[in-house]
């Protein structure tokens, strides 16, 4: 004889088109957009892949800014569908300005796409959309934004800003899963869209299929298995984005990045602020340039042999030597997460034969967070 054994992760109840599509007006409400959202089932790289293959095709050219691995990519995929891409790429170290932005439309005045990062979590940057985007819709072209690492942890208008094409994932600032992901999407995007033979259609990639099969069809039947737990995991984190207040969660994560700059800052060791300019600096991660000579993937293992659980890791890629990464961001952008991570920091940085000063390091932080 054989018993059920229940869990809570699983036999729950269907999730119906209804309560999908309640989800999608409140991470419309969290964006503060009066454009389309589309909840996508899969991890931001899912839209964000969707709206260049269905915006671009050959005969569009694109400005594709990089100030990180994330513009590195689009580029590609850009250059797949047969646009003809100009790459406008800045030191990591630093932001792109409305200036370069413009710049390259009087270099290109055929430009009618540009895609641009908000914040770079992986090298530590945020970029001015405001003033970019009133550069891009004086030039008309299609605006797409990848704010996955924005969203949540500054301010993020779409609407105010021109985005055509504005991409969410909530797994950072947010504090939610990475299973799904949103993107709001403008009528003249919708257009381009529908209006592109290579743009996918009947596929995951296609934004077309959310726009003819759900969003036209007025949200009564969704195209395939919703992603329950993701979508439900997704909505208790909007509940609790709500319960803290946008505003207050926007500025703790302002506070943590600050708290933390100032505190490398004083620690000492060597160690500095990767990205040179406070203002240039993203609020979701802060991320830090390890002393000459030291490599910053052995600071971490010995940093999180301490503490395994603290939100260090070293930079991507080419990075791995040279940058450490302080992930405040979502439950983690706190004072005791700061302090701990610079702390671990700190006596990594001593064993590694350069002192540092835990104790200035401590009284910076707290003095920021006051």
């Amino acid at each position: 004889m054989s018993s059920t054994v229940t869990h809570p992760f699983l036999d729950l109840a269907p999730l119906s088109a209804q309560h999908f599509a309640a989800i999608e007006a409140r991470v419309a409400r969290l964006l503060g957009t009066e454009q389309d959202v589309v909840i996508m089932q899969g991890e931001a790289l899912l839209p964000l892949e969707g709206c260049i293959r269905g915006a671009a095709r050959p005969g569009t050219t694109a400005l594709n800014v990089i100030t990180g691995p994330y513009g590195q990519t689009f580029g590609n995929w850009l250059r797949d569908c047969g646009a003809a891409v100009i790459d406008l790429a800045v030191p990591f170290h630093t932001a792109v300005t409305a200036e370069q932005v413009r710049q390259a439309f009087a270099e290109h005045p055929e430009i009618d796409f540009v895609s641009l990062v908000h914040a770079e979590a992986a090298t530590g940057n945020t970029n001015p959309v405001a003033e970019i985007g009133a550069v891009v819709r004086e030039h008309g072209a299609l605006f797409m934004l990848d704010a996955v690492a924005s969203v949540g942890a500054e301010p993020l208008l779409p609407d105010a800003w021109g985005v055509d094409l504005c991409v969410i994932g909530a797994q950072k600032a947010m504090g939610g899963p990475a299973g799904v992901s949103a993107v709001s999407v403008s009528e003249r995007a919708w257009q381009r869209i529908a209006a592109n033979p290579q743009a996918p259609r009947r596929s995951y990639l296609s934004l077309l299929d959310w726009k003819e099969r759900w969003i036209d069809a007025g949200r009564k039947a969704l195209l395939h298995a919703p992603a329950q737990l993701e979508m439900l995991a997704l909505e208790a984190c909007v509940e609790r984005i709500d319960a803290e207040g946008l505003d207050a969660l926007m500025a703790r994560h302002a506070t943590a990045a600050a708290a933390t700059r100032a505190g490398a800052l004083a620690l000492g060791g060597g160690l500095e602020p990767y990205v040179y300019e406070a203002q240039d600096a993203a609020p979701v991660a802060t991320t830090l340039r390890v002393p000459a000579g030291t490599d910053a993937s052995e600071l971490v293992a010995r940093a999180l042999a301490a503490d395994p659980v603290l939100p260090l890791v070293a930079g991507g890629g080419a990075l791995a030597k040279e940058m450490i990464r302080v992930n405040h961001y979502g439950p983690d952008a706190t004072r005791g997460v700061v302090h701990a991570c610079l702390a671990a920091l700190g006596a990594a940085l001593g064993e590694a034969g350069h002192p540092a000063d835990l104790e200035a390091a401590r009284r910076a932080v707290t003095s920021a967070w006051r």
